[in-house]
């Protein structure tokens, strides 16, 4: 439940963190105020006003009414009538609570009188009844003797005040997060494969620890790769030429049986020789551009050759991603041979879900055991190797297809097909 209400982002809980603290202060505050400050300034004004009627009072018991009326307009900022015969009935004015109402209450009390009072409208000001023998005298009092706006003032300015430091965190706590949100985007284009710049230090120590730290790693992966693409470049062109050699000393000699079994041997070392080759391209450099898969899926089919299988296309719709055409032509091309040499039946599938593309290969083949999904992406990992020998495979074919389409921030998954053989489902970021 506390998951659900706590926001993910870290600005988010940023704001949590400053904000709830703040809002708990003003709670407090305002609880404080409201039963000390505002609590004292209200018995003050009412026993203020319950001073200046039991003056009234006096004056009309008297018999210097005039008198009263005229204190009452000029000084005291009341209005007095006498309702002549007249009882007063406690329950015919509706009583207010709150401090206020308390406080006029003990007040209004000391005079010894029966009294009630009506706060419904203060802006027409505070009635207040006084029981004088047969009469009733009805007392407007201006709201201004007994309401203080002050603490409304200062209630409303401390809430103004922090929804505007609330804003001022929100704004202050956005720049400083700003860099962390570039090292987000920077580290998911650079984690798909694609070029990505360094990124500039800057806000707090932190931050800029974290970017150098990138920056650094970043750096030394790009290095192990380029490495890794040269030595393997190398290795390949130097066992080229002694290959060229065996297969000239092959075709010299005249014992078949021998020839025929060198033959296998320098064979499969030159297809292995072939996906170093293949491997080493997919780390070369390529540009990134939209890439239309329909398009590119059925380029592949028509040059591909069929050797009796049944090559169809299934669309859905129209999709499309960016990335490296060339590396993803290759990647799709391994997964179509590995298919012809086991099937008679190859259906290709293409949509889009809610945020990737799909390619969906299935087959009629023998399938792979579900146990052996993970091991065929390992690099040299086949179910069979004598049949493999006799088939020209090396064990690379989909340790590379994988390679490049993770590269490109996507993922392969295997799975049993409807055509009875397997299914091998590519998904890429649309």
């Amino acid at each position: 439940m506390i998951k659900k209400i706590i926001p993910s982002t870290l600005i988010g809980r940023s704001i949590i963190i400053i904000f709830v603290p703040i809002i708990i202060i003003v709670l407090l505050t305002s609880f404080v105020f409201y039963q000390t400050s505002w609590s004292i300034i209200s018995k003050r004004l009412t026993e203020s006003v319950a001073a200046d009627i039991n003056v009234l009072v006096k004056l009309i018991n008297s018999d210097l009414t005039d008198n009263a009326i005229n204190i009452a307009n000029q000084d005291f900022k009341m209005k007095i009538n006498i309702i002549r015969n007249k009882q007063l009935l406690s329950s015919k004015f509706s009583l207010n609570s709150g401090i206020l109402s308390n406080r006029l209450n003990q007040s209004l009390s000391n005079l010894k009188k029966k009294f009630d009072y009506d706060l419904s409208n203060l802006e027409e000001g505070v009635l207040i009844y006084i029981q004088i023998e047969e009469d009733i005298l009805e007392i407007n009092v201006d709201k201004d003797r007994l309401y203080s706006e002050s603490a409304f003032v200062f209630l409303l300015w401390m809430i103004f005040a922090s929804i505007i430091l609330f804003f001022m965190s929100y704004f202050l706590m956005s720049r400083q997060l700003r860099p962390l949100k570039r090292l987000a985007i920077i580290a998911e284009t650079f984690g798909r494969g694609l070029d990505a710049p360094d990124i500039k230090t800057a806000g707090a120590y932190e931050i800029r620890q974290t970017a150098n730290a990138f920056n650094q790693m970043r750096t030394r992966i790009k290095r192990f790769l380029k490495q890794r693409t040269e030595m393997l470049a190398g290795v390949s062109h130097d066992l080229r030429t002694p290959l060229t050699r065996m297969k000239l000393q092959i075709s010299l000699m005249k014992d078949e049986k021998a020839k025929s079994e060198l033959e296998v041997d320098v064979n499969e070392m030159t297809s292995m020789l072939d996906s170093y080759v293949s491997f080493v391209k997919t780390e070369s450099p390529e540009p990134i551009e939209t890439i239309i898969i329909n398009e590119l899926i059925g380029d592949i089919v028509k040059t591909v050759e069929k050797n009796g299988v049944e090559l169809t296309i299934k669309e859905k719709n129209t999709i499309q991603t960016s990335g490296r055409q060339i590396q993803l032509k290759r990647a799709f091309n391994n997964i179509i041979d590995n298919s012809k040499r086991y099937a008679k039946k190859i259906e290709i599938i293409l949509y889009t879900n809610e945020k990737d593309c799909v390619i969906e290969f299935n087959d009629d083949g023998e399938g792979i055991p579900r146990d052996k999904y993970e091991d065929v992406f390992k690099p040299f990992f086949t179910l069979d190797p004598s049949r493999n020998k006799l088939k020209g495979e090396s064990g690379l074919g989909l340790t590379i297809t994988r390679d490049i389409i993770r590269s490109h921030g996507g993922d392969v998954k295997l799975s049993d097909s409807n055509l009875g053989g397997l299914q091998l489902k590519v998904l890429l970021p649309l």
